[in-house]
């Protein structure tokens, strides 16, 4: 068998001197997040709060790192419900609700927090592709018949109540890199903080790019007495209700014997 000549050999070594370097993609980032608990209990006192999510980079340019070209997004989604909007009109000195509107599956509460003011993170399409944002949540009607302007003016109305309560939010600068790679989010919860299941979600952006997303979950539960009324009105609804007008009954027969003038 013939040896091989040397433009062979020269070819074969310069193969094997290119593997290492195709074989080293460039910076593949990725996010992770991380909640201290997993599950978070109110009581009827509860005024809000502010809670705490820890994330890291992983694989990040350290360049870019230095020169604070990544940007994080977190959000706290809470569960999704149908909501009614309704618009109230004044009839004849009388307020009277005339239009509604129902939305399905819309987030109860919504709380973000950010690196550094939406504008200059990224821009608006990619928000609106991600919906990412109470301004870019879609707000699916019920009736998708009713006309474009109707539903316009009755989703910002949802989305403006939705913030005067605090159940939508967004904490500017709430975003706080501690290292190269942690970082920490702070999101606020709403007084009225449904129970039910959160969803945290974390998005990772690169000059401008989105890169990456993270998630975990978070139970918000009520305890003591509230906790046992709550589940009482909802493992036992039937009987809940049952006792409910039965004691409407007896509260309205006691006040009428006891405030009746003789």
């Amino acid at each position: 068998m013939a040896a091989p000549t040397l433009p062979v050999v020269l070819f074969f070594f310069a193969l094997t001197a290119a593997l290492p370097a195709a074989a080293q993609s460039p910076h593949q980032e990725s996010i992770q997040i991380g909640l201290s608990t997993d599950k978070v209990t109110i009581t009827a006192g509860f005024t809000g709060a502010d809670l705490t999510i820890f994330g890291a980079l992983e694989d990040g340019d350290l360049q870019i790192v230095r020169q604070g070209r990544y940007d994080v997004i977190v959000v706290l989604e809470g569960p999704a419900r149908p909501v009614v909007v309704r618009r109230k009109d004044r009839i004849l000195g009388v307020w009277i609700n005339l239009e509604s509107e129902t939305f399905e599956n819309v987030p109860v509460s919504y709380s973000v927090a950010t690196t550094r003011p939406f504008q200059d993170i990224t821009e608006p399409a990619s928000y609106k592709q991600l919906s990412l944002g109470a301004n870019n949540i879609y707000m699916q009607p019920m009736d998708e018949g009713d006309s474009p302007a109707t539903i316009a003016e009755f989703t910002a109305a949802l989305r403006e109540r939705k913030a005067a309560t605090g159940q939508y939010s967004e904490n500017v600068g709430g975003v706080q890199f501690l290292s190269q790679n942690l970082f920490r989010a702070t999101v606020r919860l709403a007084p009225s903080v449904p129970v039910g299941t959160h969803k945290a979600r974390a998005f990772l952006f690169k000059n401008g790019v989105f890169v990456k997303e993270s998630s975990a979950q978070l139970e918000i539960r009520k305890s003591g007495f509230e906790q046992s009324v709550f589940r009482a009105a909802h493992d036992y609804s039937f009987l809940y209700g049952f006792f409910a007008i039965c004691l409407a009954m007896i509260t309205g027969w006691l006040g009428r014997i006891i405030f009746r003038k003789d």
